[in-house]
């Protein structure tokens, strides 16, 4: 049998370009949370003592409250995965929420947003590698988003609601381009994700999600 393995995500880097990291402090301030409450507040699923597992996308991850990381099973249990922007939203999730957020009461572009001042020049949202690979291919975005377990919404030419959190949900919306018109990708949110993140945060969750758009369908 063939063994198949997952790609591993690229270096993440913040919007001034330097390299992902997570504070300890963040790490210590999660600490002292209630493992309990966060999963009734994140829909999390309860692990072992110190530990909670949420589905990101289309795999299960692990938080790793003593050790202070994410995990991941790659076959031989759980094993520590070197996913710098994913833990850094994580934490960052776990840190602000603080009740379970209704959700689809308003869905929200970008400039819609209370910090849409931020979302400029070098903090724009990462889509353009996205463009670069689907532009003129819609097929494979969908086939992309569909691996992702997105689930298609009636919006633009092709658009899907992904969940990199089980309460924070993102939506793609793609309009194919013609002659007189270049192809579009936008980012829309669900108005809560302001309750629990900052822009920068908010920059690095698409961040996340649209790499894991363009790998795309891969062998792991």
């Amino acid at each position: 049998m063939q063994h198949r393995r997952r790609k591993q995500p690229p270096p993440a880097f913040a919007p001034d370009k330097s390299p992902v990291d997570v504070p300890a402090h963040f790490w210590d301030d999660l600490q002292k949370k209630d493992l309990n409450t966060l999963c009734n507040q994140t829909l999390f699923s309860p692990a072992s003592p110190g530990q909670m597992v949420f589905h990101f996308l289309n795999e299960d991850v692990l938080v790793d409250f003593n050790s202070r990381c994410l995990k991941r099973n790659k076959g031989r249990g759980w094993e520590s995965t070197a996913d710098p922007l994913l833990e850094l939203v994580t934490v960052v999730y776990l840190n602000n929420v603080e009740m379970l957020y209704p959700l689809d009461k308003e869905i929200v572009g970008v400039k819609d947003l209370k910090e849409a001042h931020f979302f400029q020049g070098p903090h724009a949202l990462q889509i353009d590698a996205l463009l670069k690979r689907y532009g003129r291919d819609m097929q494979g975005f969908k086939k992309a988003a569909e691996y992702l377990e997105a689930h298609a919404v009636d919006m633009a030419d092709a658009a899907y609601r992904l969940l990199p959190f089980p309460r924070v949900p993102l939506y793609y919306l793609f309009w194919q381009g013609d002659a007189e018109f270049d192809p579009r990708i936008s980012v829309l949110f669900d108005r809560s994700i302001e309750e629990v993140f900052s822009a920068d945060a908010i920059w690095g969750l698409v961040s996340r999600v649209s790499t894991a758009l363009v790998q795309g369908p891969i062998n792991r």
